[in-house]
């Protein structure tokens, strides 16, 4: 780093489609989803130091148990970078909400290494030991992951790219574990193939159902999001932030001043799609 300061966002990730095949001899789930990354999330600096050391502020830091054994701290760990790093965190995303905060905000921290140092040939395993979205949060650009998710395929045509996106949350943590436990084991069949547009449209959230069973407001926020007429609202991940997508910037505007009039104490987040 030789004295720099290096910033770096952590981009909110959503699944465009998420399809659940079945569950594994090993506990995990085999799965087939399309990651896609809004061109916002937490904010990450890094100035070096005599020795690691992470602080964390911002809207939901004190969602996080322990600053000192997150997968920030972690990610400094698995990776080669000589002297220590001083990271600010700055938690703008939710905790628990389908959006991958924590692995993207790993992900973060293997681009500033990469920029700094460049990344060791295995990156992509370290990064997979951290958690099943780490390395597609680390590419941040759109891919589908098959497997736990981690093995990672480029689309063929990224038609979405600066597509406006709202991201809500009824500001309720769904933990991942339950949820995946809840799925009712039925193959619903694979990802539809396409473009991205196509992907998305075609495709499915398998994990939507039993998320909305252990958190029933998701409904309330899909209802909510799908009467501003996007052209796509589904939930992403494991919940319980949904997403919406808009043919133009005046149709999310005013999306998002309406949600934010009738339901002000959810969170949400505009953008777009990197």
């Amino acid at each position: 780093m030789d004295g720099a300061m290096i910033s770096e966002t952590a981009y909110a990730k959503i699944n465009l489609a998420l399809h659940v095949r079945r569950r594994r001899e090993d506990g995990y789930h085999e799965l087939e989803t399309l990651f896609a990354f809004v061109d916002a999330g937490d904010q990450l600096t890094a100035t070096p130091a005599e020795a690691d050391r992470l602080t964390t502020h911002g809207e939901f830091a004190a969602k996080i148990d322990d600053p000192f054994g997150n997968i920030v701290a972690k990610a400094l760990t698995a990776l080669p970078r000589g002297k220590g790093w001083a990271v600010d965190l700055e938690k703008r995303l939710p905790v628990a909400a389908g959006l991958g905060g924590g692995s993207a905000d790993a992900g973060a921290v293997f681009r500033m290494v990469e920029r700094a140092h460049g990344l060791p040939d295995d990156w992509h395993d370290r990064a997979a030991r951290l958690g099943a979205d780490v390395p597609a949060c680390v590419l941040s650009r759109p891919c589908i992951g098959t497997g736990t998710g981690t093995d990672l395929a480029e689309v063929a045509t990224n038609d979405l790219e600066g597509c406006p996106v709202l991201l809500v949350n009824p500001r309720l943590a769904v933990p991942t574990g339950p949820v995946f436990k809840a799925w009712d084991q039925r193959d619903r069949g694979p990802l539809p193939t396409g473009t991205l547009r196509d992907i998305a449209l075609a495709g499915r959230n398998d994990l939507e159902a039993p998320a909305i069973a252990i958190c029933p407001v998701i409904a309330d926020v899909l209802a909510a999001l799908r009467a501003t007429a996007p052209f796509l609202a589904r939930m992403s991940g494991s919940g319980a932030t949904c997403f919406a997508l808009y043919e133009s910037q005046e149709a999310l505007s005013l999306a998002a001043a309406s949600i934010a009039a009738k339901y002000p104490a959810w969170w949400q987040l505009s953008g777009k799609l990197r």
